[in-house]
């Protein structure tokens, strides 16, 4: 944070002097050591002003494969303008030089300067807090939220500190571009939905991606929903179910009948063969395995699935059935406003929390009226922010639906048009699954054949 908010609370922020001169000075007597201080330290990480500007020049000339000793360091200096005068930036770096005590305990002096800087932001997070609980009038229950974000920020490393030069970046960009051209590439791309036609359209569930699967009434969007969630599961995935238009039972239950095969109505009255008792509890056995985390508190926010997230740890996938049954937490009469700030905060929980986030949501009335009833971007119900916030848009639209409706017979193959409208990442398109009613389970049409 910009040093005018160092005495916010009346103190002078904590830093090292001879911690960080002595990492700058290891830098200009052994630059080989640069190559593990930028895995660990950012230029924000310094406190002093010419400190961080020095550490950004080390860490573009090391990223550009330049030379660093003390005369190309000094040059930079110069060209940045990081000291008033060329004797002054001499007579600076020479001194960084001779005070190193050793280069071999550069870990310890890191140490120092990343435990100062955790110091300063809680001060600084302190501050803030302090700050909006005098001045913004706002509800304690928002505040404590805030503080929490604040904290967990600070636990991943992602304080807030303001704009970061490309040069402390890159290297973690190349680093990741290195793991998907790797071997073990797989772990490092989307996670399968299970469904290939879906997966080569939209390149698999990435992280930090926020997917929303938008369907009228009785498409299956719920369903499709919990086979991606048992798919992902299988694959020894964590997945976080928020369910609230149904109870755990009635979702666990949906499950059982998709993944066991028997039929769904003949589940729920009970009127079930020796043959279904069979295949329910050998399916029981395997899902038992499953890491698959249920909730269903009614009217949820998104802070309070943040809060329960971070107590799971390591989730890998995030399901929320459905959008316009949550709840921002304030009291407003403006519902468009609402549902846009909550798919906002929602798009950041998925990059704050580094898992895509699948939002189900309902689709307006205006599809019925219209010839074909395929559904599209603008019947998205009562928030065109939700449009812009997700990452992908994929509709569900089951043309057997209306013709049933019409009076035609049963179709012997009952497909479903995946249409995948908006793609951050790549291309649009439909892909074609089959539905199974009975079972409410969908298949890709390679698997059923």
């Amino acid at each position: 944070m910009a040093k005018e908010n160092d005495m916010l609370l009346g103190i002078e922020m904590p830093y090292s002097l001879e911690a960080e001169q002595s990492v700058l000075g290891a830098v200009l007597v052994e630059p080989g050591c640069l190559a593990e201080l930028v895995e660990r330290l950012r230029s924000e990480s310094f406190y002093r002003p010419q400190h961080r500007a020095l550490f950004s020049e080390m860490v573009r000339m090391f990223t550009a494969g330049e030379p660093v000793d003390f005369i190309t360091v000094l040059e930079a200096a110069k060209e940045a303008e990081i000291f008033p005068s060329e004797q002054e930036a001499k007579v600076y770096l020479s001194h960084l030089m001779e005070i190193v005590p050793s280069v071999r305990n550069l870990a310890a002096y890191v140490d120092i300067i990343l435990d100062k800087q955790l110091l300063r932001s809680l001060l600084e997070i302190s501050g803030e807090i302090m700050s909006e609980a005098r001045e913004s009038g706002a509800e304690g229950r928002v505040l404590l939220d805030a503080a929490e974000q604040h904290i967990y920020d600070l636990r991943q490393g992602r304080s807030a500190t303001g704009l970061v030069p490309i040069s402390d970046t890159i290297l973690t960009a190349y680093d990741r571009i290195n793991k998907l051209a790797g071997p073990d590439r797989e772990k490092f791309l989307g996670i399968k939905t299970g469904y290939s036609a879906v997966d080569r359209k939209i390149g698999g569930l990435n992280k930090s991606d926020l997917i929303l699967i938008a369907a009228r009434p009785g498409m299956g969007k719920t369903s499709f929903a919990l086979n991606i969630a048992v798919n992902v599961a299988l694959k020894k995935r964590r997945v976080a179910i928020f369910s609230l238009e149904m109870s755990s039972e009635q979702i666990t239950s949906r499950i059982l009948s998709c993944e066991a095969l028997v039929e769904s109505n003949r589940l729920r009255s009970g009127s079930l063969e020796e043959a279904d008792w069979v295949k329910l509890v050998q399916t029981a056995q395997v899902l038992s395995g499953a890491q698959i985390f249920i909730d269903d508190t009614a009217g949820i926010t998104v802070s309070e699935m943040k809060a329960k997230l971070r107590r799971l740890r390591d989730v890998d996938l995030v399901i929320i059935d459905y959008l316009q049954l949550m709840s921002s937490g304030k009291r407003t009469d403006n519902r468009v406003q609402e549902v846009s700030e909550m798919t906002r905060n929602l798009k950041l929980m998925a990059r704050e929390l580094d898992v895509p986030v699948v939002v189900l949501s309902q689709l307006s009335r205006a599809t019925e009226s219209r010839t074909g009833h395929r559904p599209m971007l603008s019947d998205l119900r009562e928030s065109g922010s939700i449009e812009q916030d997700a990452d992908i848009v994929m509709f569900l639209y089951r043309e057997s639906y209306y013709q049933l409706q019409e009076g035609a017979p049963a179709p012997e193959q009952d497909t479903v048009e995946c249409i995948v409208s908006k793609n951050r990442h790549g291309e649009t398109g439909t892909a074609v699954l089959l539905w199974d009613g009975c079972h409410t389970k969908f298949y890709t049409i390679e698997e059923d054949r």
